[in-house]
């Protein structure tokens, strides 16, 4: 079984995923994170990604892993405490906006859930990457929601004003891509979580499922 969540940064969408995948017994895949650890890679590495054939073989030459713990091992070191910082969140957009690396990481993910079930969550897991999911949700809040618990999560030192227009930069962004867009599979159940609690919305999903 795969079930897809899609949806804009901040609408809790991994807590989501996982508590689902927990509840399910079933292996929760963070595709986003897989973007994120090549943004770590790429400017560790002093990359241009502008450059962007250069910058997909630079990351086709890393060696990134997925543990069934959901933790991202690049080249040999767990990286998945840092996938939120603040470098990372100002760059990942436009990393993940390349259609080749795209290519690339749809595949991997691909691979890896060939013999599991799975609970995945991204911007075009229903849309690109598993159009024939079993379960598909589009969750949604409004920026200035997704901006507070951001900031109240205490991840970032930046103002609560500075993420609200991150989130608004990510948005145009992923919404723009030439491929893998944000946008609302035509069959995907879509949740606006702005007055909803994580437990909420958890059961909404999961009585979609059953």
């Amino acid at each position: 079984m795969i079930i897809a969540i899609d949806g804009p940064a901040g609408t809790g969408k991994s807590t989501i995923a996982s508590m689902i995948a927990e509840k399910l017994k079933i292996t929760f895949l963070n595709s986003g994170g897989f973007y994120r650890a090549f943004t770590i890679a790429i400017l560790d590495g002093g990359i241009d990604y502008s450059k962007e054939d250069e910058t997909v073989e630079f990351c086709k030459k890393q060696k990134l892993e997925y543990t069934k713990e959901s933790h991202f091992i690049l080249n040999g070191v767990d990286v998945t405490a840092h996938l939120h910082d603040d470098r990372v969140a100002k760059n990942v957009a436009q990393v993940s906006a390349i259609v080749p690396l795209r290519h690339y990481v749809n595949d991997l993910m691909r691979e890896i859930t060939k013999s599991l079930s799975i609970v995945c969550e991204g911007r075009d897991m229903t849309t690109v990457v598993f159009p024939n999911a079993e379960c598909k949700v589009f969750l949604d809040a409004s920026a200035e929601v997704r901006a507070k618990r951001r900031f109240d999560q205490g991840v970032s030192d930046m103002t609560l004003e500075q993420i609200k227009e991150s989130i608004e930069k990510r948005d145009e962004i992923d919404r723009n891509k030439k491929e893998g867009a944000l946008k609302v599979a035509p069959d995907a159940l879509y949740l606006d979580t702005s007055n909803l609690t994580i437990e909420d919305v958890c059961a909404i999903i999961l009585k979609q499922i059953s």
